[in-house]
């Protein structure tokens, strides 16, 4: 089976390795680089692969994804899923609507529009403002006070922003990582946490999924059927309290996370098979099979290490 990824880093290490297990396998994979040529002509090989792993969420990558949609080869994540997952206030809304525990959220045409909410009465500091289109080095900043909402408002003049209300936690983020429904985990430290932040909650190292609630891993689960995704990231703010939703990934990287690439080359070779009508492989330690029947599937909520 042919297999290809849309990204500028086929060297990521969860790309890499699922590359790894499908090449042992004996299927071929190639990478396209939607950096290559202008918005729309950077494109895959002819005739295209079976399936294409989505991983850049660039407008070049978008463009390629959806011609390659047009032609019926599928893609995971779909682009009408990975878009969404790019606008922050439409992500915020379809959860909320869905009875997702996001976060609220609220759009402004610019950090001033904030300033002024906040200088009238109708928007209460302490603040999360955040781009409402979600890329590289995009801004994600807390709020405390005035003086830096103004700051933010200079230094991005024309940004079409959301806010959310800084909610108390551990300074630490539980990232939630699903790949067709097997979930794998990890603590990381939030973006936005103060110096008395410094040391993971209860002087731990690390988050399993021993440590993991079931209404949590529930949310996880739910956001992929919300959003129509298969590999995906779910934060949630740390702490003992309910869910608390702040943001919803397509593809994320998924680092270090023991088993993510042997899920994410069954999910490859499982989408690519039910387009070209090929069997189903196995994926086991010695890497993917191309010809052996595959054993069942893992329940939905199925927990990684």
């Amino acid at each position: 089976m042919r297999i290809g990824l849309i990204t500028s880093a086929p060297d990521h290490p969860v790309l890499a390795a699922t590359t790894a297990l499908l090449t042992a396998g004996g299927h071929h994979v190639e990478a396209v680089d939607p950096t290559a040529g202008p918005v729309g002509q950077a494109g895959p090989s002819d005739p295209p692969a079976d399936v294409y792993l989505l991983k850049a969420h660039t407008p070049a990558a978008l463009a390629l994804a959806r011609g390659l949609e047009e032609r019926g080869v599928p893609v995971v994540n779909p682009v009408a899923a990975t878009e969404l997952c790019q606008d922050r206030l439409a992500m915020a809304e379809l959860a909320r609507r869905a009875g997702l525990p996001f976060a609220p959220t609220r759009a402004a045409a610019d950090p001033a529009e904030l300033l002024a909410a906040v200088e009238a009465g109708d928007l209460l500091l302490p603040l999360v403002v955040k781009s409402r289109h979600s890329r590289r080095h995009d801004l994600v900043a807390r709020v405390d006070d005035t003086a830096r909402l103004r700051a933010l408002a200079e230094q991005w003049p024309d940004e079409p922003v959301v806010a959310q209300p800084y909610l108390p936690s551990t300074g630490w983020d539980q990232k939630l990582w699903v790949v067709a429904g097997q979930l794998f985990c990890a603590r990381r430290r939030s973006e936005l946490a103060g110096p008395e932040h410094t040391e993971l909650p209860g002087g731990d190292d690390g988050f399993g999924p021993a440590e993991l609630s079931a209404d949590r891993a529930a949310v996880a689960l739910r956001a992929g059927e919300v959003f129509g995704l298969d590999v995906y990231g779910v934060d949630l703010l740390d702490g003992p309290g309910e869910p608390v939703v702040v943001d919803v990934n397509a593809f994320p990287g998924i680092r270090g996370q023991a088993g993510a690439p042997e899920a994410l080359a069954a999910l490859a070779l499982r989408v690519g098979g039910a387009a070209s009508g090929v069997p189903r492989p196995r994926v086991d330690g010695a890497g993917v099979g191309a010809a052996t029947p595959a054993p069942a599937d893992a329940g939905p909520g199925t927990v990684a290490g």
